[in-house]
């Protein structure tokens, strides 16, 4: 046996995958055997089709994510409620909420609202101060004046100052990702990483193990810990079928020294930077943060980690002063913020929603996915027959077949109404950017799925008068010139795509 085929075989993906598919087959072999009971088996899946149908109608939860869940249940009442118990639920495990909640409640009096910055909003602009306001309400990180914000619309570009301030780095380096993978990209941030621990600096590495599960080896946590990286691994793999794996860390973050954060779409994986290939040419954006709103990311991050590795009881030396002390120029408002499923509340689609039901002149949008609501599509449907220039720019070419056809199922109904849709022609567009009347911006790790809005620990970056937004504006159309305008006649399909449309419409929760 080869070497490649052995280390496929000793992989953690396969030998994940191995032991899902046996539980799988376990549940279809019991299946069939309670069919010989045909009678009695039948009323008892009607009945527990009902309860799950009743249960999940009783939710607070989104309507078009709850009616797909109804429809895949009543079609195959065993089979739907297992799917739906293994993939379904919004919620994290309870052991998860009680550690998560507990650390969020400990650190959300650090998060103190500057009410001179607010009052300055106010009179600037009360739909930027609503929307501020709502944020701070709604996932407590206040909104912050004295940052500068910089703009990248390229993974190339964000990479090079990524590792020019990490060089920089004095005091300690915190890092969150999704994906992490072995490469150019990541060996030579991780060769700063082990530098800087070497010298005293306190580093510390989230990574999500479902996001790394083929990118990453196994005992990967105790190899950083070698090199002086304290690391951790978010909702380690089990080979089950799970609930507790649906919930994943889809959040970017690094935090240097308190004053500089990292955030976007771009993971620490070579695709993200066009050294290696994937599908064609890769499109991201991210920002970098100097200054006070830096304190919203360091929260964030220390909340994670202080959840599952108690190190830290106080805050003082993370603070964006404790090593810079002059005042930072100030750069409009910036107001970093998370987005998880814990508090029951879509904070990234409402404020998506908040910003195409307000725009009065145009909203541009970068999306690898469009994966919409009833909402999301009334929203941007309504705008756009109001007059507004709505633009969206999605992948020219897929990274997952099945949610590019279901992207796509989406265009008719926008393009009808007026929404112009551009597909990224060079290659995969994997960022996940709002623009707005010149005034309003979002940057961030929040895709425009069911996933994202509903089921992932996420974060953006919300900018109102930044010069990045006028940035992000110019990214925007350049990147528009790139790419083919969509018309309808370029989706029209016969009965049996309509019919796979309509069947993939009702499984998008899974996607």
């Amino acid at each position: 046996m080869s070497g490649k085929y052995k280390q496929i075989i000793n992989s953690r993906i396969f030998i994940t995958a191995i032991l899902v598919l046996i539980q799988f087959v376990w549940i279809v072999l019991l299946f069939n055997k309670l069919i010989t009971h045909y009678a009695v088996t039948n009323m008892l899946f009607k009945l527990l089709s009902i309860i799950f149908v009743l249960a999940i109608v009783s939710k607070d939860e989104n309507p078009a994510f709850k009616i797909g869940w109804l429809i895949i249940i009543m079609v195959a009442p065993l089979f739907g409620a297992l799917l739906y118990l293994t993939s379904g639920d919004s919620k994290p495990s309870r052991k998860l909420q009680r550690q998560l909640n507990k650390e969020h409640d400990i650190w959300k009096p650090y998060l103190v609202q500057e009410e001179s910055v607010t009052e300055q909003l106010a009179k600037l602009n009360k739909r930027a101060f609503g929307t501020c306001q709502y944020l701070n309400n709604l996932s407590d990180y206040p909104v912050y004046q004295n940052t500068s914000v910089t703009y990248y619309p390229i993974g190339e570009k964000m990479y090079e100052s990524m590792l020019e301030e990490l060089e920089k780095a004095e005091h300690f380096i915190f890092l969150e990702y999704f994906i992490i993978s072995e490469g150019i990209m990541w060996d030579n941030i991780l060769e700063i990483l082990k530098r800087k621990a070497k010298e005293g600096l306190d580093v510390r590495l989230i990574y999500d193990d479902w996001g790394c599960l083929t990118c990453l080896p196994p005992g990967y946590t105790r190899e950083m810990e070698k090199h002086g990286i304290k690391c951790m691994s978010f909702n380690h793999v089990i080979p089950l079928l799970s609930l507790v794996m649906n919930n994943r860390d889809h959040r970017k973050i690094i935090v240097i020294d308190g004053h500089i954060a990292f955030n976007g779409g771009i993971n620490l994986s070579d695709e993200y930077i066009n050294e290696k290939e994937r599908f064609g040419h890769w499109k991201d954006t991210g920002v970098k943060i100097v200054g006070d709103a830096v304190w919203n990311f360091t929260m964030m991050f220390l909340e994670m980690w202080n959840a599952f590795r108690k190190t830290d009881e106080g805050v003082e030396e993370f603070r964006p002063h404790r090593y810079h002390k002059e005042v930072f120029p100030s750069d409009g408002f910036v107001q970093p913020f998370a987005d998880n499923p814990l508090d029951g509340e879509s904070v990234a689609e409402n404020v998506y929603l908040e910003i195409i039901t307000q725009a009065k002149d145009y909203v541009y949008i970068f999306t690898p996915y469009l994966i919409l609501d009833n909402e999301m599509k009334s929203a941007l449907c309504l705008a756009a027959k109001r007059g507004v220039d709505v633009r969206l720019v999605t992948p020219g070419v897929p990274d997952k077949k099945l949610t590019y056809r279901l992207t796509r199922s989406n265009y008719l109904v926008l393009l009808k109404a007026g929404v112009k849709i551009y597909e990224y022609t060079p290659g995969f567009l994997h960022a996940k950017s709002y623009v707005c009347d010149d005034q309003f911006g979002v940057v961030g790790t929040i895709n425009m799925d069911y996933r994202s809005l509903y089921l992932h620990f996420e974060c953006g970056t919300f900018l109102y008068q930044s010069e990045a937004v006028m940035e992000l504006k110019k990214d925007t159309l350049e990147t528009i010139e790139q790419s083919r305008q969509v018309s309808r006649n370029d989706i029209r399909q016969g009965y049996l795509g309509k019919l796979i449309n309509s069947v993939l419409k009702i499984l998008a929760p899974l996607f």
